[in-house]
């Protein structure tokens, strides 16, 4: 019997030891897509206690609990911090299989030196050791992002965000870490939703301008791609439930986005007309600035209305939605080429039964531009496991250039997350050290070395031109 998350935890093989420890474990990380904040960061938050910093916010762990039966005080309510902790370590006992219990334990590991396997029976004394470590020195926001050998951060921020704190960041000289942001322009792209015309009023107002047309609303997107870029900008992500593609010309998609700022009601078919276009001049405006596009499809989110009219969003009501979108996916892409304004894309699925699709979307349009400009992102949010990954890197590997994988990112809140790097990491040398083992692959440990850290970071700064 192995020992329980030993230094060899995942690590099958004499060769996937050899190339965690020699190659990945000491890497850099380059988080290309998270919710960290940015204000956060730059004042360098300090924590409160555990429960703070780990359940504060994080409906991974709250649908958890949810699923224990345990009662809504102790995920978003008034319980102590110490009650909620206790039921956390509750639950937790009980997620075999989860990789929240994975990643429960190495954030133990890594941040606290706590080998000692979370349960009811050593709450109190890891709730006390653990804090003993955040009230000292060196647990700050800042702290842990070094510690955790985080080189470069893309946030996640809307159009209409004045980026102080980056700009802040920037100027900081004792702190030497890449904070850039990242353009998400979601809230232009759902025409659908009752608060799109208020949106579009903010944004207006952010980039100085009068929005009465689409074209008008072209042009805002414009000045504020154009300041984002000025402040390091290299990513753009979007979030799709499903693929939209419907060709429309200007006149009518500037008659939908009338009737929307009127609040009047949108179709479905003239909100495909709308984000279809609007997407195709976004990613004209990527390809120009040499920018990754991310695209995340297939959640379906705010499930439970009781439960957002109460909490509202981004609470762990969320889950995956099964549409066909291949053609249409395939629809938006070619016609991005066409013009040859198809930029960096990252094609990220919910679902996993969509692998293939995206897998096999990618030949379709590769260029000379730079290796592997269309990626199948890693495994995210509900396949971000240790089946979804080996799973998602299977299916990359059958269908294209795992060694050109730009390879794991958080999509996390939490400072502790930085371990899921580690994970990911620990699970591509297992499969690898698996197939030369297997005799599947060569033994020729140098290049397969050098693989595993383009993977691990460096495939990703190439991508993203970060310098």
């Amino acid at each position: 019997m192995k020992n329980f998350m030993d230094e060899n935890f995942l690590l099958e093989t004499e060769t996937a030891r050899k190339l965690f420890f020699e190659y990945a474990k000491d890497m850099p990380i380059f988080d290309y897509h998270c919710h960290l904040s940015p204000k956060a960061i730059f004042e360098n938050q300090k924590f409160k206690d555990i429960t703070e910093i780990w359940l504060g916010g994080d409906h991974y762990k709250w649908r958890a609990m949810r699923g224990m039966g345990l009662n809504e005080r102790f995920m978003t309510g008034d319980a102590s911090s110490f009650e909620k902790f206790s039921m956390w370590a509750k639950t937790l006992s009980n997620c075999i299989g989860n990789p929240l219990y994975h990643w429960t334990h190495l954030e133990l590991q890594r941040f606290f030196d706590i080998y000692e396997p979370l349960s009811e029976k050593t709450a109190k004394q890891i709730f006390d050791k653990a804090n003993e470590k955040i009230q000292a020195d060196g647990f700050s926001a800042r702290d842990l992002i070094v510690k955790s050998n985080v080189k470069i951060i893309c946030t996640t921020d809307d159009p209409i965000d004045s980026l102080e704190y980056h700009e802040k960041i920037a100027a900081d000289t004792t702190f030497d870490v890449k904070i850039l942001p990242a353009f998400r322009p979601d809230k232009a792209l759902n025409i659908h939703l009752a608060s799109f015309s208020d949106y579009i009023n903010q944004l207006a107002t952010a980039a100085g301008v009068t929005i009465d047309s689409f074209e008008d609303l072209l042009k805002a997107l414009d000045l504020r791609i154009e300041f984002f870029a000025e402040h390091g900008c290299r990513a753009s992500d979007h979030a799709f439930e499903y693929v939209p593609y419907e060709e429309a010309s200007c006149e009518e998609v500037n008659s939908i986005f009338q009737k929307a700022i009127k609040g009047e009601g949108i179709a479905s078919c003239e909100k495909d007309k709308y984000q279809t276009a609007l997407m195709q001049h976004l990613g004209a405006r990527y390809a120009e600035k040499g920018w990754g596009m991310e695209i995340h499809i297939g959640a379906i989110r705010d499930n439970n209305r009781k439960m957002f009219e109460k909490l509202g969003s981004d609470i762990g009501f969320d889950s995956v939605t099964d549409n066909g979108y291949a053609k249409s996916l395939s629809r938006l892409l070619d016609s991005m080429n066409c013009k040859d304004a198809l930029p960096r894309t990252i094609l990220f699925t919910l679902n996993p039964k969509d692998n293939y699709v995206l897998g096999t979307m990618l030949g379709n349009f590769q260029s000379s531009e730079v290796a592997g400009k269309i990626q199948f992102g890693t495994a995210w949010w509900f396949v971000d496991n240790r089946d979804g990954m080996q799973e998602q890197m299977r299916v990359l590997s059958n269908l294209g250039v795992l060694g050109k994988f730009i390879g794991m990112l958080t999509d996390s809140r939490s400072f502790l997350s930085y371990p899921r790097h580690e994970y990911f990491r620990r699970i591509l040398c297992n499969l690898i050290g698996n197939w030369v083992e297997n005799g599947e692959y060569p033994n020729d440990i140098e290049f397969l070395g050098e693989m595993i850290k383009g993977i691990s970071y460096n495939n990703a700064v190439e991508y993203f031109g970060v310098k």
